[in-house]
């Protein structure tokens, strides 16, 4: 884990709070977190609290100076932002205050957004609003997954959180609020939640551009949801590009505009995945 990694590196980490062991494959059997895997070969204790109210005791008693949060899943409550009395940095992979939420980068390749980054916030009670620390700006390729962007901005924020932590630790942070970054009514727009069923599904009334967009933004997982023919079997698709004259032997989909898609690769049911021209001569 980049960030846990980045933040031990630049303080002495007394502690770690994940999610508890999960039961994981077909036996079942309970299996740690990543974070957790990552702090025991850190050499790091580690706290898996069901319910983050009431562990303000717990994490009072590690008498630690500063809390970063990254990829926890869950809000942390203002009782446990008080504790340390530098407090809480929290690693966003967005350009704050637009795209805030829990499906920031899925939203953002969703909507085809062509320049992101990530910021560290000094977090409050509120929904990715603290104060900035820090920010860095980049590209956003054509074709980048959400697999592929996920890792690297995952690891550009481990930078900016080793240099927040620092400049945080050393007092010379100058943190920014985000009023007057953004307006409104950018903000409410680009405002992210969880995903649901329905945001996996391809509508091919769409345009196709918009089509290629939410494929990317669900690859590797959990992948965009399709009938190709509009019955049949529903298929994922994991790779999709908009089609050109050239691609007369691809499994192509035409979309709302008239443009087509070709799917390059897709997941049948209950099968590997697999080339989309392959899956089309199979199912002639």
């Amino acid at each position: 884990m980049p960030a846990l990694r980045a933040f031990a590196s630049a303080l002495d980490c007394v502690l770690v709070v994940t999610q508890p062991d999960r039961p994981a494959g077909r036996g079942h059997k309970l299996q740690p977190t990543p974070v957790k895997a990552a702090a025991a070969e850190l050499g790091i204790p580690t706290f898996e609290p069901e319910r983050l109210r009431g562990a303000a005791e717990t994490l009072r008693a590690c008498d630690a100076a500063l809390f970063a949060v990254a990829s926890y899943g869950k809000i942390v409550p203002q009782a446990l932002l008080d504790v340390p009395p530098l407090g809480a940095l929290n690693v966003h992979p967005s350009l704050l205050p637009l795209y805030r939420g829990a499906t920031p980068l899925q939203s953002q390749l969703r909507d085809g957004v062509v320049a992101s980054g990530v910021t560290i916030i000094r977090m409050d009670a509120g929904m990715d609003t603290g104060d900035i620390v820090l920010q860095a700006r980049s590209e956003i390729a054509p074709d980048e997954t959400y697999g592929e962007l996920h890792d690297r901005f995952a690891a550009l924020g481990a930078e900016l959180l080793a240099q927040a932590v620092a400049e945080t630790a050393a007092g010379t942070a100058r943190p920014v609020p985000q009023a007057g970054l953004a307006s409104d009514a950018e903000i409410a727009r680009t405002l992210t939640r969880p995903l649901g069923k329905e945001d996996l599904v391809v509508d091919w009334s769409a345009p196709a551009q918009r089509v290629v967009d939410l494929v990317r933004s669900l690859s590797p997982a959990p992948g965009a949801r399709a009938h190709l023919d509009g019955e049949g079997e529903a298929v994922k698709i994991l790779k999709a590009r908009l089609a050109t004259s050239a691609d007369v032997d691809e499994l192509r989909v035409t979309c709302g505009d008239g443009r087509s898609v070709v799917i390059e690769t897709l997941v049948p049911p209950n099968r590997k995945a697999m080339p989309g021209r392959i899956y089309a001569l199979a199912a002639r």
